[in-house]
């Protein structure tokens, strides 16, 4: 496998990324990726279309991003990302969890719009709505395209700086899934769990190092170490931290198409490191003619 350029960490139009399943995995290969993961948010709806349009020499690893709930070192809540990549996307319990939260997310866009709209910004609440599949996973970049597209704003970045992030009047919480609850899920399913961008703090209050050493004792396969969010040094700490705890070290680009300037193979995960991935998952990735891995 060497040489073999791997993207773990992508988003499509199925939950907040602006190109379909199949544009995304033709615009992989196009980057020169060899394999890459869609994990798009809660929500398995992508793995078909990308499957059935996967180009000749391209491997695509199945996923999904979920939304999860830990603590901080001083005990607070902290939103966390859980990759899980080679599940049964029909093992009950975890499809139960994935319909609660979108269900979840729905109702959380539904009310930050409806409150923008009471305060006489341009946003129309069933518009808003309307624009979503009939299953798709709502997500505040949604509202923040919304916002773009009337002017309100120029980029996605400053409708979160302005209006959808957290601490501003519009934002509303939501209740995720113990990451714990996750992780044990994901692997009774037959998958792997890596723990994404753990210590971007540039998204706001993150887990602790104690804190994955425990995930890593309840199942947690790897850490999502190269990541855009994550500076020179954050990401050695990270690598030794991983080292230390025999957990899998993945790096990756979290494109989201035009939602964010990031670039499919931005960055990357070692050969050696997939393979450990794929040696710990239960489920196949999906291969075409040509494919290196």
């Amino acid at each position: 496998m060497a040489g073999v350029r791997i993207d773990l960490h992508t988003h499509s139009t199925v939950s907040d990324g602006t190109d379909s399943p199949a544009e995304l995995v033709r615009l992989a290969a196009g980057a020169g990726l060899d394999v890459v993961a869609l994990t798009d948010h809660d929500t398995t709806a992508g793995w078909e279309p990308a499957a059935a349009a996967l180009p000749d020499g391209l491997t695509l690893v199945p996923g999904a991003e979920l939304s999860c709930e830990s603590t901080s070192a001083e005990g607070w809540p902290v939103s966390v990302h859980l990759l899980a990549y080679l599940f049964d996307p029909a093992s009950p319990p975890l499809v139960a969890e994935q319909r609660r939260l979108r269900q979840e997310r729905r109702g959380r866009l539904r009310v930050m719009a409806e409150r923008m709209a009471a305060d006489g910004l341009p946003v129309d609440p069933d518009e808003v709505m309307a624009g979503l599949g009939p299953d798709a996973p709502a997500g505040r970049p949604h509202l923040a395209r919304a916002l773009v597209r009337a002017g309100v704003v120029a980029t996605v970045d400053e409708a979160f700086a302005r209006f959808l992030g957290g601490g501003r009047g519009y934002y509303v919480s939501r209740a995720d899934t113990p990451v714990v609850t996750a992780i044990e899920m994901i692997a009774a399913a037959g998958g792997v769990t890596v723990l994404a961008h753990p210590f971007a703090a540039s998204r706001g209050p993150t887990v602790s190092a104690s804190t994955i050493a425990e995930l890593a004792e309840r199942g947690l396969t790897g850490v999502e170490v190269d990541h855009p969010d994550h500076a020179p040094d954050v990401r050695a700490r990270l690598r030794r931290l991983a080292d230390e705890l025999g957990l899998v070290r993945t790096g990756s680009s979290d494109y989201h198409g035009a939602n964010k300037t990031l670039v499919l193979g931005q960055e990357t995960t070692e050969d050696e490191q997939f393979g450990e991935l794929l040696a710990r998952a239960e489920g196949e990735p999906v291969r075409t003619t040509g494919a290196t891995p």
